[in-house]
Parts: C-alpha cells; sequence; structure tokens
C-alpha cells in the first residue's frame, strides 16, 4: 500500500455511476410487478443497502485499497422509462486519501445487485460505462468527466 501517514486530512468526496441495459421488455416487466424478487421499488431499496454496504467495505473488497471510515455514502437510480437504468453513487470523507473507490465499488455492486435480482427474466442483461464521474479534494483538486462520458 501507499504510505498515506503524512498526507494532510482534508475533506474528499466523489461520484461514479454505473449503467443498465435491458434486453426489450424486460425492465417495463420489472416496473409492472413481474420481476422475480420484487417490485422495482423494493429492488432498488435492496440495490442501494448493497452499494452503501460495498462502499463501506471497499479496503476489504479492493487488495492495495486503504480502509476508509467513510462520512457519507448514496446512492440514486434514474430510470429513463425505456430500456435503462442509471446508478449514481457518492462518497465522502475526511482522511488522507480519495474516495475514488468507494464511489466505484457502490455503483458497481448496486448495478451487480439489480443484475442479480432480475436475471431469471433474462441473462441479457449488461452493465456498462462503469466510471468516475467526479471527485474533489486532495492535492489534485477538483477533478470531472467530460460531459457524456
Amino acid at each position: 500500500m501507499v504510505d498515506v501517514g503524512a498526507k494532510p486530512h482534508t475533506r474528499r468526496s466523489a461520484r461514479a455511476r454505473a449503467e443498465l441495459s435491458f434486453p426489450d421488455g424486460v425492465l417495463a416487466a420489472v416496473r409492472e410487478g413481474a420481476g422475480p424478487k420484487g417490485s422495482l421499488e423494493a429492488l432498488l431499496e435492496v440495490a442501494r443497502t448493497a452499494g452503501i454496504l460495498a462502499a463501506k467495505r471497499t479496503g476489504e473488497l479492493i487488495p492495495m485499497c486503504h480502509p476508509l471510515g467513510v462520512d457519507h455514502v448514496a446512492v440514486a437510480f434514474t430510470d429513463d422509462g425505456g430500456s435503462r437504468l442509471v446508478v449514481e453513487a457518492e462518497a465522502a470523507c475526511t482522511g488522507p486519501t480519495g474516495v475514488e473507490m468507494e464511489a466505484l465499488c457502490a455503483a458497481s455492486v448496486a448495478a451487480l445487485t439489480v443484475y442479480d435480482m432480475t436475471k431469471a427474466l433474462a441473462k441479457g442483461i449488461r452493465i456498462e460505462a462503469v466510471h468516475l464521474v467526479e471527485k474533489t479534494g486532495g492535492k489534485g483538486g477538483t477533478w470531472r468527466a467530460n460531459p457524456g462520458d
């Protein structure tokens, strides 16, 4: 692991995104209550919880990642009304290193949970475009992905 012991503790935050693409009719069926593991609302609450738990345990999942005491984690979903669902995760802490990995883990595990809870309807569900959207704080300051990323 990189030694971050001498780095100042500053406020840091990160946002990450993952997108799910469903075969025709699959997400519509879940919206209508035909999901094998419950309604869309229930499914998203389970996925939100999974994402938050993943962010809190990132240091255990990623071998060289520092364990951080996160101050805030949020996971939100955007349903386009069609065949795509977007997961956006935010993480924040005051510490010596950034929380990009925590936000990425939250978005990824939330997306994986949605996949798990809908895969009985179709195996062709795709998790796509997992990426960092923005990070703030630390020596590098603020960074944002290009619009459209």
